[in-house]
């Protein structure tokens, strides 16, 4: 998710039984400071995320311990209470970021082109992609995803199994032709 649509999650978004969350609002904070709550970036913004079984553990844990608690509550609050704002979100990040180990040039955005990456890993198809990300172009879901020899195995490596799976099914289908036409005298 993009920072705005975090800073406007709210606890009725989030759905731990389906695994899923919405996003519906986003609310990007001006240079002045002003907060403003809105439409996500674009209409594609407005979407589903379906999400990996492995976040579900720490999603509840996250909304038990910091969200607030009514529906209409937000799910990432700042310090006392507040909207988290961009300033005390950086710094809080930057910490973060120290503690464990991260390069100093490593972006709290960077962790939105990892999810793209990882789900492009999957093999997912673009229009997928694009839908998972908010993204109304395949231009900017292009910019996550990256070419690798790893990657480039893993396609070749894919493609070699369904050739032999095809091939061992089209082989089982012969010889049940086969079988077929001796029980049947031709």
């Amino acid at each position: 998710m993009r920072p705005e649509e975090l800073a406007e999650l709210r606890r009725k978004d989030v759905d731990l039984d389906e695994g899923s969350l919405w996003v519906k609002r986003a609310a990007p904070e001006l240079t002045t400071g002003k907060r403003v709550v809105g439409d996500p970036k674009s209409r594609a913004g407005k979407r589903e995320i379906v999400l990996p079984a492995f976040v579900l553990t720490d999603l509840r844990q996250h909304l038990d311990w910091f969200g607030e608690p009514r529906p209409e509550g937000l799910v990432f609050v700042g310090e006392r209470g507040a909207p988290f704002r961009r300033s005390t979100f950086g710094r809080k990040f930057r910490k973060a970021r120290k503690k464990i180990g991260l390069p100093d040039d490593f972006r709290f955005y960077d962790l939105r082109h990892t999810g793209n990456t990882l789900a492009a890993d999957t093999g997912a198809k673009l229009k997928d992609l694009m839908v998972r990300a908010g993204q109304s172009s395949e231009r900017a879901q292009l910019i996550y995803q990256q070419s690798k020899k790893m990657h480039q195995r893993k396609i070749a490596t894919t493609m070699d199994a369904d050739v032999r799976r095809q091939r061992q099914e089209a082989t089982e289908r012969a010889e049940q032709v086969g079988e077929l036409a001796t029980v049947l005298g031709c």
